[in-house]
């Protein structure tokens, strides 16, 4: 989707936007929409998450219960 807007510009830019245009091939709308979207970048990736997903207050409990070992709960 595209919005129509309007907007003045100096004879003078005009006329080298308009010679730049020709020689490279392209309309003014592109080489107006690529300045603009050069000057005003989309939103930047997201960083990487390297802490943890669920944070939560207070002390962490040990692994396992203190006098248990888990390898007796699976070989008796």
């Amino acid at each position: 989707m595209s919005v129509r807007t309007t907007i003045d510009i100096p004879d003078a830019l005009h006329d080298r936007l308009r010679q730049r245009a020709a020689s490279s091939g392209a309309s003014i709308r592109a080489l107006v929409v690529r300045a603009i979207e050069q000057t005003y970048p989309g939103q930047k990736k997201g960083k990487y998450v390297t802490g943890p997903l669920i944070t939560t207050k207070g002390k962490r409990g040990p692994l396992y219960a203190v006098r248990q070992n888990p390898h007796d709960l699976i070989l008796p």
